[in-house]
């Protein structure tokens, strides 16, 4: 089985515990933890700071499973729970891969951190992760929430621990048991 997984510095594997940050280890990382838990060919191609892009990339026609986690960079650059469900709306509509292939996954909503300026992101977060289960039920596609997995969160208030990833790792290995 052949997966991507889409996403910002969370997906990518960031590790914020150094002073210019720096990348937790393949054994710490969530999409490494499936490949490891599963035996699929796992493509990382999250980056740090990737806000929902305008246009969606060619992914490789022989993708069996996409799984996308982004939205907290575009609150960060002050962008409303609504903007950010119509730009990943926008997003969406250009994969060219079948609806049953494309797993959309709500970012843990944020806590309080050296990142989170006050009370309304992490509400602002909360609010997104509703978004993002409406528009992937209109939209036809899976959806899980990271919100339910109690990700534990780093000092900064949006970046996932080396235990987070974990966490991150076995909610997914969970959900996607449930699909056919």
């Amino acid at each position: 089985m052949h997966v991507i997984c889409f996403g910002d510095s969370n997906t990518y594997g960031y590790d914020p515990r150094g002073y210019f940050g720096g990348r937790y280890a393949a054994d710490s990382r969530w999409p490494d933890l499936l490949a490891a838990g599963t035996g699929w060919t796992v493509r990382n191609l999250g980056q740090n700071g990737r806000e929902i892009p305008p246009a969606a990339p060619a992914f490789p026609p022989d993708t069996d499973l996409l799984i996308i986690m982004l939205g907290t960079n575009d609150l960060l650059q002050g962008r409303s729970p609504e903007q950010a469900a119509r730009r990943l709306e926008r997003f969406l509509s250009g994969i060219a891969l079948t609806r049953g292939k494309i797993l959309l996954i709500a970012p843990p909503p944020a806590a309080p951190g050296a990142w989170v300026p006050d009370a309304q992101f992490i509400d602002d977060s909360r609010a997104f992760a509703r978004l993002c289960q409406s528009l992937a039920a209109q939209r036809g596609i899976r959806f899980a929430d990271a919100g339910a997995w109690n990700i534990p969160l780093a000092y900064d208030g949006v970046h996932f621990t080396a235990e987070g990833h974990r966490a991150f790792a076995a909610g997914l290995l969970e959900t996607l048991r449930q699909f056919p």
